[in-house]
């Protein structure tokens, strides 16, 4: 048999096809032999290897026996054997007892005066072993070793230091000179990455060579990680340590000099990454660190280059000239000989002609290059920027570009291009003659469920927003269940017919088709089509429509499937009671399936055999045009993802060593109606706590949580906002984040920036212990002293009890000392009280409520709003009500409209129109326009704006 073929069945290698756990054991008597022969030590290292590889259980038994077995290889002088012993060792040690015994032998090693291969191993193996109690003891070594000459000791002994931060930071953090001084230590082989060999390493474009990154100077790249993990938590070092290595342009450090402190490639890049935060967590940095990024926008390293641009494309509200540098490098990138580079420029500028498709627009005549690229990752992100930057005159030729191209690539990259191409039709609705030929094109052809399904949600589309397609797009989907082979498809179809068929002009047409698949398709099917033919019955004024349609459903009722038969009669019926069908077919309102599913599944496990029927009216009900809404504008913003390229995600990569943090301690984004359930979720915690059970209500809970802290801090803190009718309560999600300490008796006291400021404490609960890493929640609850809508913010202390503990068993002292903490403040404001919701017709109220309307003019200074789309937020955040018709996002640069609809606290209806204008000398101008069902209200939120 060949020992290179691969098992199809078990995907093991054959060389160890037929190993065992039991016959390595047994030849591990090889490692007693003398004199040692290195060749068989290996092949039976390498053994141990893969069974540990592939998660073979060793008992504690056996690898302890194993393990000391091993280490008698210390003998051996064999260079590759031991380096195979010092992996070994790593291995079995998280298994094996009494491991610390073969510390000595390790610092031996790694102590040994002459220059051998194997000591950075030796580092590796005696940090895994070392008990963190102990790290004390071989502190000297391993700040020796980071200043070793060598690069791979140096190296080693900075990764280990990464594992070992995490379990003794103090120890660590005293090692920050010698840390220094790696970053400036200079290696005597000079050279730089190449772009290709990053993005490689990345996992980039397909079909490239594997090349290894250069690991010249890869030492900077480890003590420079390093060294930002110790200064994490203060932002001034941080920011201090990002300029010291980047320069300046008068000492000429910038743009890869010569005298350049930094001159690995991996570590200037991670040095801009550093930035990068530093920008999010501090906007006030933006303007120096632009100009530090847009430096090394002129490094001689692609690598580099490709960072710094990259980073530029994903800064917030970044202005168009401040684009042009790096848009200009990512341009040349197009037209690099090097896939890598090609891929990694076409798929930023994809990303960012998601938001500024107008700065990416000067590089379409490079991105229509591309589309006939052998790579075809490369090629399908070109299509879809082009089709996000085109103007409306590109559309014809684009799609004849895109016909010949869709025939060559996989399923997979047709539904990314048929998703850019739904995105176009919404965008220049006169194409859609164009578009919707191409899409009834391409239905026709061989494919998969998953691309059929993406053709279809298009064609929906243009079915729902462009009117004038309707019966051409109606017509196609007709012919496509003709042969259509998935159910579910049909089922969808059928369904949307019976909806969109009766508002044609000529719905007759359309009868045909749906009865063809009662006669011809399963009994699913066969249902789908009775329910789309009730549709027409009811919702189509003429009479011998419904005489039709009423002859039609007579024959299902012989239908050999009851489903098709109930179906039949219970539509039979509705024709008959108008009051009925009104109810049960034209009614548009539809349930927050999220809260439904989780309140059914809540009664379903409720074991009480006393338990009350399950009451419908407790699930809230949306509108059918919110929910499509909320649908349309969820796979408008997933357009950008791209998982069949794998493509990394949009947030800054970890760097090694730094720990994980979540985001927050609240819910993550929601799906499609799950901000119902999730303040439904709120309202039955706050119920179930007596001080608030007569609160009555639960009006609005705040979305994101508050983040009252930095995530780094040692307590970390969040806030929610629940409003009710007379009552705001405060949550606060509380963490400590030091594992020596346990706090106790946790109370958040609350202080008004004015006494009489309307709003009165009347609850507090607080929490008896935080311990390590575990959340404890506090709740703090005010009345409303008059019946106004008070504004007011508050000063916010975190009081408790701290005690000390033992880091590794957490046993706190018997004895504690009271301490307090300083967290952000708190704002109640206007938007506290209103709730956002959805209309689709909101022109109609506008002019309803045209006698309540409140008028003023405002202007945002350009640091405030630096964009349209900036000051749009502004707004949405201070009024808390829903942007309608994607107007959040502005098309143009300089004039926009924004519309909003709310409904204030006690019921009333409120909306909203800004409209704005932008210049880059003075900001946004903007006139709001305010109108309610009541005339205060409409006050009140005009106030809400100062």
């Amino acid at each position: 048999m060949s020992y290179g073929k691969r098992d199809e069945d078990t995907g093991e290698i054959g060389l160890f096809y037929h190993l065992d756990k039991t016959t390595v054991l047994q030849e591990a008597r090889v490692f007693n032999d003398s004199p040692i022969n290195a060749r068989k030590c290996r092949l039976l290292l390498t053994k141990i290897i893969y069974l540990l590889y592939l998660g073979e259980p060793f008992n504690t038994k056996e690898a302890t026996e194993l393990f000391f077995n091993v280490t008698k290889l210390f003998q051996s002088k064999d260079t590759s054997l031991r380096q195979m012993m010092y992996l070994v060792i790593k291995e079995l040690s998280d298994i094996a007892e009494d491991v610390i015994m073969v510390t000595q032998s390790l610092m031996k090693d790694i102590q040994a005066k002459q220059e051998t291969s194997y000591r950075a191993n030796a580092i590796r193996a005696l940090c895994q072993i070392t008990d963190p109690s102990m790290i004390q003891g071989i502190e000297r070594i391993l700040k020796a070793a980071i200043v070793d000459k060598t690069p791979s000791v140096s190296s080693a002994a900075l990764v280990s230091s990464y594992h070992l931060f995490a379990v003794a930071k103090d120890v660590v953090r005293r090692w920050a000179n010698e840390v220094q001084e790696a970053v400036h230590v200079k290696s005597s082989s000079g050279g730089l990455s190449s772009m290709s060999n990053y993005m490689t390493s990345l996992g980039g474009a397909q079909n490239q060579t594997q090349v290894v990154i250069s690991t010249s100077n890869i030492t900077q790249y480890h003590a420079l990680g390093l060294l930002y993990l110790i200064r994490q938590h203060d932002r001034m070092a941080i920011t201090k340590l990002i300029q010291s290595f980047a320069g300046n342009k008068s000492s000429g450090l910038l743009g890869g000099g010569g005298n350049s402190i930094l001159k690995n490639s991996p570590a200037v890049c991670l040095l801009i990454r550093y930035a990068c935060k530093v920008m999010e967590e501090d906007p006030s940095t933006t303007r120096r660190m632009y100009e530090l990024l847009e430096a090394f926008l002129r490094h001689k390293s692609d690598m580099v280059n490709y960072e710094a641009a990259r980073a530029i494309c994903e800064m917030n509200d970044v202005s168009a000239k401040e684009l042009y540098p790096a848009i200009s490098v990512l341009q040349l990138f197009l037209s690099s000989p090097k896939p890598t580079l090609r891929f990694a420029a076409i798929r930023t500028l994809n990303k960012l002609a998601m938001s500024k498709p107008n700065a990416v627009s000067p590089c379409n005549l490079d991105m229509e290059n591309l589309i006939t690229d052998q790579n075809r990752s490369i090629a399908t992100f070109a299509i879809t920027t082009l089709l996000k930057t085109g103007n409306e005159a590109s559309v014809d030729r684009l799609m004849k570009q895109i016909s010949g191209f869709m025939s060559e690539i996989t399923d997979e990259f047709k539904v990314i291009v048929v998703e850019a191409i739904r995105s176009l039709c919404l965008k220049f609705p006169a194409k859609q003659g164009v578009m919707l030929t191409f899409l009834s094109g391409i239905l026709r052809d061989e494919g998969g469920y998953d691309f059929k399904r993406a053709v279809v949600e298009a064609i929906f589309d243009l079915v729902k927003y462009i009117t004038d397609s309707r019966d051409t797009a109606l017509a196609h989907l007709c012919e496509f269940i003709e042969d259509c082979e998935f159910t579910k498809l049909s089922v969808r179809i059928l369904h949307v017919l019976g909806v969109e068929g009766p508002k044609t002009a000529t719905p007759t047409k359309f009868i045909r088709y749906i009865y063809n698949r009662v006669i011809l398709e399963n009994s699913i099917v066969r249902a789908a089509a009775v329910s789309a033919l009730a549709k027409f019955g009811v919702n189509v004024e003429d009479t011998s429509v419904k005489k039709s349609v009423r002859i039609l459903l007579t024959r299902c009722l012989d239908d050999v499937d009851d489903e098709v038969r109930d179906r039949a009669t219970l539509y039979l019926s509705l024709m008959d009671n108008d009051d009925c069908a009104k109810r049960y077919i034209k009614d548009d309102s539809t349930y927050a399936f999220p809260t439904l599913e989780r309140q059914l599944v809540e009664y379903i496990n409720n074991t009480n055999a006393s338990v009350q029927p399950f009451d419908i009216h407790n699930v809230p009900k949306i509108s059918k045009a919110q929910e499509e809404e909320e649908r349309r504008r969820a796979r408008t913003q997933e357009i950008s993802s791209m998982p069949s390229l794998a493509v990394p995600s949009q947030q800054h990569p970890r760097t090694p060593g730094t720990p994980a943090t979540p985001d927050s301690l609240g819910p993550a984004s929601p799906a499609i109606g799950s901000s119902y359930d999730q303040q439904q979720v709120y309202a039955e915690q706050l119920a179930a706590i007596p001080e608030f059970a007569s609160f009555g209500p639960l009006f609005k809970s705040s979305g994101k949580p508050i983040e009252l802290t930095e995530s780094e801090t040692e307590y970390v803190v969040h806030c929610i906002k629940h409003t009710y009718n007379e009552h705001i309560v405060f949550q606060f999600n509380c963490t400590n984040t030091l594992n020596d300490q346990l706090l106790e008796d946790v109370v958040m006291m609350m202080q008004p920036d004015i006494d009489d400021c309307g709003l009165e404490q009347v609850a507090s609960i607080s929490s008896a212990k935080l311990e390590y890493n575990v959340t404890g929640v506090l709740y703090l609850a005010f009345q409303k002293l008059a019946a106004d809508f008070p504004i007011a913010t508050f000063t916010n202390t975190l009081k408790f009890v701290v005690k000390d503990c033992d880091p590794t068993t957490g046993e706190p002292d018997e004895e504690g000392y009271e301490d307090e903490y300083q967290v952000e403040d708190i704002d109640v404001l206007t938007g506290d009280y209103i709730q956002p919701t959805y209309i689709s017709n909101f022109a109609e109220v506008w002019e309803q409520l045209a006698e309540t309307e409140a008028l003023e003019t405002f202007a945002l200074e350009k640091d405030k709003a630096p964009s349209l789309k900036a000051a749009c937020n502004s707004i949405i955040d201070l009024l808390g009500m829903q942007a309608l018709e994607d107007s959040a996002l502005p098309k143009s640069n300089t004039v926009h409209t924004l519309i909003l609809s709310g409904m204030f606290i006690g019921g009333i209806k409120v909306l909203a129109r800004s409209r704005m204008t932008f210049s880059p000398a003075t900001g946004v101008a903007f006139e709001l326009a305010v109108r309610s069902e009541d005339e205060n209200v409409s006050q009140i939120v005009l106030g809400a704006i100062a």
